[in-house]
């Protein structure tokens, strides 16, 4: 028999103890699952929303009372989202906590962070796309952090915004960026990255000599493992799409002033408590880009410290120094967030 598509993808066996969902937490899986989710309900949901700053909420809440099952849809498209942001960021913190990010997997480590930078902007440009009440005041506050950048931020602002000011160009702006620019970057990237992990050998392990179980699995016990994650992670997504409705908001209204109560998207609201100390430019441009540079450096901080030995197993004692800097930086992300909730 010809080899499939997938059997490229998948050697025809992997060691069972890498195989395990305590070692992978099936994050990688449910990552590439997630994504065709969130591409195939927007799709769905593009044939009825309209971006124009009139009707883009007007739109949202036809699609979600008047249209058959498109609560459902845009249900299940804001929660594949959220989801999948989520998701990425453990798979990143697997691939750290193995010590999975050394060569020859450095460069697939940064195009996995590159990866979760984008679901995160992808996140945010259809969080803009609501264009409701709910969602002006992180608009108005993301764009003007952009203007604080020194002396390219005007420029910068004025090519995000279409314009001196948020207005019906900006909609326009974001809606194109959503459908189009990010989204081709994300599928290149998510590509790039699966053929990555391939041709690196796969997933990291021990050299034969060195591995205290020698049990394989075949592809076929691959595929079903997968299958049966892909289900388990469907039901829980329909399961919030049913009991927990997408947010929704009246429209942005023209001249309205952001509401000073209101929150950023859960996922930038560590960066919406930063500003609270003080210059935007410094803790809402600078502190979060140089959180993103330390993550691209982690590869290159230890580099060869690890063990033949130490390789396929969590926390190897030869990226200690790396695992708690990066447990430190999620830490501190997280307590802002909790701040942020319970402010």
């Amino acid at each position: 028999m010809r080899p499939t598509f997938y059997d490229h993808l998948h050697p025809p066996t992997i060691p069972a103890a890498q195989a395990r969902l305590r070692y992978t937490l099936g994050a990688g899986g449910l990552a590439v699952f997630l994504m065709l989710v969130v591409g195939f309900t927007g799709i769905l949901v593009t044939f009825y929303y309209v971006p124009t700053p009139e009707l883009a909420a007007k739109s949202v809440q036809e699609l979600t009372y008047l249209v058959p099952f498109g609560w459902l849809m845009r249900n299940l498209h804001y929660w594949s989202a959220q989801l999948l942001v989520l998701v990425t960021a453990l798979h990143l913190l697997r691939v750290v906590f193995t010590g999975a990010y050394l060569p020859p997997r450095r460069l697939n480590y940064l195009l996995g962070l590159s990866l979760l930078v984008l679901c995160l902007f992808m996140d945010f440009t259809g969080y803009v796309l609501r264009w409701d009440a709910g969602v002006h005041w992180a608009l108005v506050a993301g764009t003007n952090l952009v203007r604080s950048i020194p002396i390219a931020g005007e420029g910068l602002y004025y090519a995000l915004v279409s314009g001196s000011q948020i207005g019906s160009g900006t909609l326009t702006r974001f809606y194109a960026w959503h459908l189009f620019g990010l989204t081709l970057v994300l599928i290149i990237i998510m590509v790039w990255h699966i053929f990555r992990v391939r041709r690196d050998g796969g997933i990291a392990v021990p050299p034969p000599g060195e591995r205290n179980e020698q049990a394989r699995i075949p592809r076929k016990e691959l595929a079903r493992r997968e299958a049966l994650a892909m289900l388990w992670a469907g039901i829980v997504l329909l399961g919030l799409a049913i009991l927990l409705p997408a947010p929704l908001a009246p429209g942005i209204q023209q001249g309205a002033t952001p509401a000073s109560e209101s929150l950023a998207p859960w996922f930038f609201l560590w960066v919406q408590q930063l500003l609270k100390l003080g210059d935007p430019f410094v803790y809402g441009v600078l502190v979060p880009s140089g959180a993103l540079l330390g993550l691209a450096l982690v590869p290159y901080l230890t580099p060869h410290r690890l063990l033949p030995n130490e390789l396929g197993r969590w926390f190897p004692r030869g990226g200690r120094n790396i695992q708690l800097m990066v447990a430190c930086l999620f830490g501190i992300i997280l307590l802002l967030t909790l701040l942020a909730i319970l402010r």
